[in-house]
């Protein structure tokens, strides 16, 4: 059905600085599903983990990862996104893309950089939203720290699905579960969290918590924490618009301007 979305998210460890043996176990892991699915989502920096070294991992919009994405996305019929470390013209970019089975590539620089972990002294923010359809379906992806900014992420009546793709530490995993309903209330929006699992290059730790909730503020999905894991579900578009209508609060929120 039109309205029904097929969405899968990977929990993954992710392993440091190595595209192609995570691109192995992204194979691995999805040749495990049973179902068809809509959209595949992975963490940020799913080739490499958070890495601070932009200069020797960064490819180009026409390099291995974006090729392989499109072969996969097309092999496997669905929607495949993620971020990836890119060089775009020199300037270093967090820039998660988004796949279609047809072959389109589109993508969203993340705006904000986590200063506290140097990203924002090696890659270049972006300025630009990115708002796609899958049907009837209206998604807006961004990435990690973009979730504690709420005016980013506002809905204005323009999105159906907020994504947020993470290398979230684990020493702040109640914050990650408690933005996420956040947005997800206030948004009155379907919400997607996807995190990594395990311990990266620096040593930091990771438990994924990775979610789905509704627009009550209701987890529906949730993986067990610091194991590798494919969640797949179904979102019904009806039940969202049905609630929108009953609980109608967009039509009160407040109009804002963003000074990039």
């Amino acid at each position: 059905m039109r309205n029904q979305l097929t969405l899968t998210f990977m929990q993954l460890d992710t392993i440091w600085e190595s595209p192609s043996a995570n691109k192995d176990t992204i194979d691995r892991l999805f040749s495990d599903i049973q179902v068809e699915t809509d959209i595949l989502i992975l963490p940020e920096m799913f080739t490499t983990g958070f890495s601070m070294e932009p200069e020797k991992l960064a490819e180009d919009m026409q390099g291995p990862t974006v090729e392989w994405m499109v072969e996969k996305a097309s092999e496997w019929k669905c929607v495949l996104t993620g971020s990836i470390i890119i060089n775009s013209s020199g300037d270093y970019m967090n820039r998660l893309l988004w796949v279609t089975p047809s072959g389109q590539v589109l993508y969203y620089d993340k705006k904000h950089l986590f200063r506290m972990g140097e990203e924002n002294e090696h890659y270049t923010s972006g300025r630009e939203i990115l708002l796609t359809k899958l049907n009837e379906w209206r998604f807006r992806p961004l990435i990690c720290y973009d979730l504690r900014f709420p005016v980013w992420s506002r809905n204005r009546a323009d999105y159906d699905v907020l994504i947020y793709v993470a290398n979230w530490p684990e020493s702040r995993r109640e914050v990650w579960k408690n933005l996420l309903i956040a947005r997800a209330l206030e948004n009155q929006a379907y919400v997607v969290g996807v995190n990594r699992i395990g311990k990266d290059g620096r040593n930091i730790s990771y438990s994924g918590d990775s979610l789905v909730i509704d627009p009550r503020g209701q987890i529906i999905s949730q993986t067990r924490p610091f194991q590798e894991s494919v969640e797949t579900l179904k979102i019904s578009l009806d039940e969202l618009q049905d609630f929108r209508e009953k609980f109608p609060v967009h039509l009160d929120a407040d109009e804002f301007t963003i000074k990039n």
